[in-house]
C-alpha cells in the first residue's frame, strides 16, 4: 500500500522562516503575514540557500522513512495559503483588512483589489529543488479556491463564486507550469469544502475541478480535505467542521475530475462505510494524528487500514497522516510516519 505525506513537515531549528501558528500569538496574531516579510528583509538573498537546504534535508528524511510520495514539506511557506497568494498579482499585501477566519478567529488579511493574475513561476522552482533530492515522485500542494477566499478579503469581485473561478484560473496556470515541468502529484487543499457544504457543491467542485483543466495524462490530482486544527499540539478543544460533511461531498468528489481525496480519520474516526461511496476516486486515508503527541502504533494503523479495505478497493486506498504534520516536532513526525510505513508494509 503507498503511503505519502500531507503537506507541512516540522521546519529544520536552522530555519528563521516561521510557521504562522508559532507566531507570537498563534493563529490569533492579529497580522499572520508580518513574520514572512521581515524575515525576508532581515535574511535578504541568504534565504534562499537555507530554504533549499532544509527543503532537501526534510525530502530526505520522508523518502529514508519510506514515504512513497513525499512533498517538499512547505518549507518556504509562512502558511500554505498566504505563499501562493503572494504570487498572485491583485492581492495587496500592503495593505491589510480585518476579517474572522475559520468562523472563529479574527486577522489583518491580503486584500484583494483588481483582477487577479498569475505571475511569474514560482512552484516549479520548488518543486525541482524538492525533487533532486530523491527519486521518488515529490507532491506539490496549492491552496484551493475556496479556502484562499476565507483567508483573505474581497473588495473587488463583490460575489464568493466569482472571485473563486477567478482563483482558479490563476492556480491552473501555476499548476499545468508544474505539470509542464514534469511534476506528477499535485495537490488542492481544500479544508473549507467540509466547512462551507452549500458552497463546496454550488460552485466549489467546479472551481476545484478548473484548477486542473488541461493537466497531460499521468498527472495524479489530488484534493485534501481536513475538518480543522488548533494552533498547537494536545489542545482540547477545537471547533472542528461537522461530522456529516464528508458524506454530504462523497458523491460529487467521487464523480468529479480528480483521482484521489485526502480525508482525516485519526483524530475523528469516520464510519466507514464512507468509503464506499467513492466507486472510481482513490481515497488517501489519515491514519495518522497531526496534533496529538501520543505516537500511533504500526499495528492499530494497521488495524484501521485492514478495516477500511473492507470498504474500498486495495489498490484505490494510500496511508496518509490527517493533514501537515507542521505541528509536531522532528523526532514525532518521524516516529509517526515510521509507524505509517510499517503499517502499510504489513499490508
Amino acid at each position: 500500500m503507498l503511503t505519502t505525506t500531507i503537506g507541512a513537515y516540522p521546519k529544520p531549528d536552522y530555519v528563521p522562516l516561521p510557521d504562522w501558528f508559532r507566531a507570537e500569538g498563534g493563529t490569533d496574531t492579529p497580522d499572520p503575514t508580518r513574520g514572512y516579510a521581515e524575515t525576508w528583509a532581515a535574511w535578504g538573498e541568504g534565504l534562499e540557500a537555507i530554504l533549499d537546504r532544509a527543503t532537501i534535508e526534510v525530502v530526505r528524511e520522508q523518502a529514508g522513512i519510506g514515504i512513497d510520495v513525499p512533498t517538499d514539506g512547505e518549507i518556504r511557506r509562512e502558511n500554505y495559503i498566504h505563499y501562493h497568494c503572494r504570487h498572485i498579482a491583485g492581492i495587496d499585501f500592503g495593505r491589510l483588512t480585518e476579517k474572522t477566519m475559520r468562523g472563529h478567529y479574527t486577522a489583518r488579511l491580503p486584500t484583494v483589489r483588481g483582477p487577479l493574475a498569475a505571475t511569474a513561476p514560482f512552484l516549479v522552482r520548488d518543486w525541482r529543488v524538492a525533487q533532486a533530492a530523491t527519486e521518488r515522485p515529490v507532491k506539490i500542494t496549492v491552496p484551493g479556491p475556496l479556502t484562499i477566499t476565507d483567508s483573505i478579503v474581497d473588495d473587488y469581485y463583490g460575489d464568493p463564486a466569482r472571485l473563486g473561478r477567478a482563483l482558479a484560473e490563476v492556480l491552473n496556470v501555476e499548476i499545468r507550469r508544474l505539470a509542464e515541468a514534469g511534476c506528477r502529484w499535485i495537490q488542492v487543499d481544500e479544508p473549507l469544502f467540509a466547512r462551507r457544504v452549500e458552497e463546496a457543491l454550488a460552485f466549489g467542485m467546479e472551481n476545484l475541478e478548473r484548477c486542473f483543466h488541461g493537466l497531460p495524462e499521468g498527472v495524479r490530482r489530488c484534493v485534501h480535505i481536513c475538518c480543522g486544527y488548533p494552533d498547537r499540539v494536545d489542545r482540547a478543544e477545537y471547533p472542528k467542521a461537522p461530522t456529516e460533511s464528508y458524506f454530504r461531498l462523497a458523491p460529487a468528489l467521487d464523480a468529479a475530475a480528480v483521482d484521489l481525496v485526502s480525508l482525516e480519520d485519526a483524530h475523528r474516526r469516520n464510519d466507514l462505510r464512507l468509503l464506499e461511496l467513492f466507486a472510481h476516486t482513490g481515497v488517501m486515508l489519515g491514519v495518522v494524528a497531526i496534533a496529538r503527541s501520543r505516537i500511533e502504533t504500526a499495528e492499530e494503523i494497521r488495524e484501521r487500514l485492514a478495516t477500511a479495505l473492507e470498504h474500498i478497493d486495495r489498490e484505490r486506498l494510500m496511508a496518509a497522516p490527517d493533514c501537515g504534520l507542521g505541528l509536531l516536532t522532528r523526532d514525532q513526525a518521524r516516529a509517526k510516519l515510521g509507524a505509517l510505513v510499517a503499517a502499510a508494509r504489513s499490508l
